[in-house]
């Protein structure tokens, strides 16, 4: 038996076991296949407070779970296989591990970007090819940039990063974009966006000194085509990992778990979540870890029997 346990890292999970451990709670941290999240996939950051030259993403990881660890946090790996919140304690299951029991849950599992599952796409994640503009545009100054999407998302990365690029193409593999009329208009107004509309990724390719472009197949001439660019970001959405909750805790029509404003409390007391799994639309590290503090402080108060109360009915309305 746990006093908590908090399912998934990256900045948000280790961030929470920080606080929890230094609160003497002893939290047991379930770590799936990739401990620390996205960001051990990320080579540089350089928007973290507090490395005034940067830092590499799994060494800013690494250093937050060691420091976890240093005031007693206990890590265990392996997949969440399903929870039981409907009575406490609750049940954790975990392959490999069994039922582990916990009198608070917080869930830090962050979201997945996702990706078009072409050739060359993967060995490049971090080396020209990138999920998130406002992490990773500055690096790309002067240079020409790939946006792949259709959405509002991808009006909105692309329109980001001409502050830093010389030209940003926009690819979409149909003629016509599923963003709001708002968004294309200020995508379209901006004279550094082009369009390939009606185009089809094929492969991410590269070269000797790296990053050529994104070979696409051209719907309207049946032709393939090279785009060449330094930097491709995918801007196709991203998917929660709730997927293991069982629809036992509320989500939005997106699979974001839903918390009650201004706190990380769920429609289950006991139960909170902090980081991307909750958060559609930051998605940083550094909010990323204030949540994941947010979530360790709910979680100790309602621990300590004080100001924790159900909301499910507010989120049934």
């Amino acid at each position: 038996m746990y006093k908590s346990i908090i399912i998934g890292t990256g900045p948000a999970g280790y961030t929470a076991a920080i606080y929890l451990a230094r609160a003497n709670m002893n939290p047991l941290i379930i770590e799936g296949m990739q401990p620390g999240g996205q960001l051990t996939t990320t080579t540089e950051i350089e928007n973290f407070p507090g490395f005034e030259q940067g830092i590499l993403g799994p060494e800013l990881m690494d250093n937050m779970r060691k420091q976890a660890e240093r005031f007693g946090a206990e890590f265990t790996s392996g997949w969440v296989e399903e929870v039981d919140f409907s009575k406490r304690p609750f049940k954790v299951k975990v392959e490999g591990k069994g039922i582990i029991e916990a009198e608070s849950v917080i869930i830090a599992t962050g979201a997945s970007a996702k990706y078009l599952g072409i050739p060359g796409e993967q060995d490049n994640v971090g080396r020209g090819v990138s999920t998130c503009a406002t992490c990773d545009g500055f690096f790309f100054r002067g240079k020409k940039i790939i946006v792949v999407g259709g959405g509002d998302s991808a009006m909105e990365e692309a329109s980001f990063l001409t502050r830093f690029a010389s030209s940003v193409t926009l690819v979409h593999r149909r003629d016509e974009l599923r963003a709001s009329k708002i968004m294309q208009d200020r995508a379209r107004e901006n004279e550094k966006v082009h369009w390939a509309l009606n185009r089809t990724p094929l492969e991410v390719v590269t070269g000797e000194t790296g990053l050529k472009g994104l070979k696409v197949h051209n719907n309207e001439t049946n032709q393939d085509e090279l785009i060449e660019a330094d930097g491709v970001f995918v801007a196709i959405g991203h998917t929660p990992n709730t997927g293991f909750l069982n629809g036992q805790i509320h989500t939005d029509e997106h699979g974001y778990i839903e918390v009650k404003p201004g706190t990380t409390e769920t429609n289950i007391p006991g139960v909170f979540a902090c980081g991307d799994v909750q958060d559609n639309r930051y998605r940083q590290a550094i909010t990323a870890a204030g949540t994941g503090c947010m979530a360790a402080m709910d979680c100790e108060k309602y621990l300590e029997g004080s100001s924790v109360h159900d909301w499910s009915e507010s989120l049934d309305q």
